[in-house]
This record gives structure tokens, C-alpha cells and sequence, in this order.
């Protein structure tokens, strides 16, 4: 089969996972790619329906991000929260007025029966993606941080507090008792090659591996399964990656990402400066900063490549 013939389903969450998914739709039809979308940050705010990984990806593949604050959409205006805190009203999540168009939308939707993944799926239509974007699951599953300030739901921990308090666990509730979205388990068991992009492995690809259907499905995989590390030169690209590791005790090396996804990964994309003594699995190097377009299609081409590897 030809490369342009394959299925690839890719397991993402935030802006690293929206770059790797961007690159992959340089070098691939859209049709043939399927993301798989971290649900655990989403939260209801203002009354709104909010899903932050599943619109970063939306924005991305649209062309709609805003590329260098790295979230929202791009000529985003600010009436809406301007008003909000002449009110009094909460002010630490930013909506912006485009933006906030998606949560109402998604909101009323939701509001009427309809499931997350038909919302989404209706978005993507309506901006011409051609990607498949599918959430995790249509069930509410909630990422809960244990800090030394307490318990903080994932947004408060994230964006309220930039990630400042220690912490000590972190928990994913309703996962256990989740179903995967319809497609989520076919898009596994039907792909040539999966990919876990670079998102954070603790907070978002961590609550995609907690719904017990979709790491059956990933465990009984024959395609191979590859992911990107986050790691660049002992730290993090962007986010809290390092610092969390730090807290929870693991080493901030690659090798603690191969014994990370132990069992569920064939392969390790690593940035070419850095190493990985783990040999259970292969490893394979390119420069997985992904700034420009190039960058972004030449680290979806290196881990598209271990995965042929592996497969031969």
C-alpha cells in the first residue's frame, strides 16, 4: 500500500497534538486521518459547554488559530469579557467573542440530546476539515488534579492557577464507567499505523488510556503504534510536562516516557539531540520542534516512518 493510502489514527490533546495532526494533513489526504481527542479538560463555564482540546484542533485544522498565543482563534475580539468584568463576573477563562460563538453552539446542542461527537462532526463539516475528529467519548469524564492547595478541577489547576501548586496525583473521574465515542475503537482496530502525539502523556493522553475500552483496544492493536515524545533537551516544548514529572517523582528523560506507554507503544519519536537507553522498543530521531509548516510535516514523516518500520 501506498503511503497516501494509509490509515492513520492519532491519539491527541492540546497544541502539540493539534501540530503533529496539522502535519500529517501536509502529507496525507484528510480522509485518511482520524484524530482521537482529549475530553478531560472539558468543563462547563458561564453556563457554556467548553472543549478545549477538541477546538484547538478544530481552529488548527481550519486555519481560524491564533498560531502565536498558541489557543483561540486569530483576530479574536474581546467585547464579550470586557462586559463580563465590568460586571463582576469571572474573568479567569478567556472567551473570546468568536470563540464563544463555538460554546453556545456546542452548548444549545448539547442542551437539545445531541452527543458530543455529532457536535464536532458538525463543525468540522461546516469548516471544511477533512480530518475525522472524534472525542474520546461522549460520556463526561473530568481531570482532577490532587495539589497541595487541594483538589482543583484541571482548568483551575491549568489556566486560574498556571499550573504553580505541586502535585501529587491526578485522576480522571468517570473514565472507568466511560464508553469511547462511536468510531474511537473502529478507528484503532481499522488503522495502519497510530500515532500518540506529543501532548502531555499525564494530562492529556492519560484520560484517553483511562476509558478501559479504548486501551483494550490499543493493547490488542496489530498495526503498530508510535509516539512522539514531548521532550526536547530535558524539558518541555510547551506546558507543564517537565514540572509535572518532576513532582510526581519520574525522571524528565525518555525513558520515562517508553516506560510511560509501556505495553501500548512499538515505537518512540525523539528529538535528534536526545537519547532513550529503553530497548524494548524502537526509537527513531528527527528535530520534533514544530514552528513552521515544514517542521510540522517533517516530524508527522519521521513518525509515519518508524511506524513502516515497525510494521515490516
Amino acid at each position: 500500500m501506498s503511503r497516501a493510502g494509509r490509515r492513520i489514527t492519532c491519539i491527541t490533546g492540546g497544541v502539540g497534538g493539534a501540530k503533529l495532526v496539522l502535519g500529517l494533513q501536509q502529507v496525507l489526504p484528510p480522509g485518511n486521518i482520524t484524530a482521537i481527542v482529549n475530553t478531560g479538560d472539558d468543563f462547563r463555564h458561564l453556563g457554556f459547554w467548553v472543549s478545549p482540546d477538541i477546538d484547538t484542533l478544530l481552529y488548527t485544522l481550519s486555519g481560524k488559530s491564533n498560531v502565536a498565543q498558541g489557543w483561540g482563534r486569530e483576530g479574536e475580539s474581546w467585547a464579550f469579557m470586557a462586559a463580563l468584568r465590568e460586571l463582576g463576573g469571572e474573568d479567569w477563562f478567556q472567551l473570546g467573542d468568536g470563540d464563544l460563538a463555538l460554546h453556545v453552539l456546542r452548548s444549545l446542542a448539547l442542551a437539545s440530546g445531541k452527543t458530543l461527537s455529532a457536535v464536532t462532526g458538525g463543525f468540522a463539516r461546516r469548516w471544511g476539515i477533512g480530518v475525522t475528529v472524534l472525542p474520546m467519548s461522549d460520556d463526561s469524564i473530568a481531570t482532577v488534579v490532587n495539589t497541595e492547595e487541594g483538589e482543583l478541577p484541571f482548568q483551575r489547576y491549568f489556566v486560574e492557577r498556571r499550573c504553580e501548586p505541586r502535585v501529587s496525583a491526578i485522576r480522571f473521574d468517570g473514565a472507568s464507567r466511560a464508553s469511547p465515542a462511536p468510531g474511537v475503537v473502529e478507528a484503532i482496530r481499522g488503522a495502519d499505523m497510530v500515532l500518540i502525539a506529543p501532548s502531555n502523556p499525564f494530562l492529556s493522553v492519560d484520560p484517553i488510556l483511562a476509558i478501559p475500552a479504548i486501551r483494550t483496544a490499543l493493547e490488542g492493536r496489530s498495526a503498530p503504534v508510535v509516539a512522539v515524545s514531548p521532550l526536547v533537551g530535558g524539558r518541555a516544548v510547551k506546558g507543564p510536562t517537565a514540572k509535572l514529572m518532576e513532582e510526581l517523582g519520574i525522571s524528565v528523560h525518555n525513558d520515562s516516557i517508553a516506560a510511560h506507554y509501556e505495553g501500548l507503544v512499538d515505537g518512540l519519536l525523539i528529538d535528534s539531540g536526545d537519547g532513550c537507553n529503553d530497548e524494548a522498543i524502537r526509537i527513531a530521531r528527527t528535530s520534533t520542534l514544530m514552528n513552521s509548516m515544514a517542521d510540522k510535516a517533517r516530524v508527522a514523516r519521521a513518525a509515519m516512518q518508524l511506524a513502516e518500520e515497525l510494521a515490516t
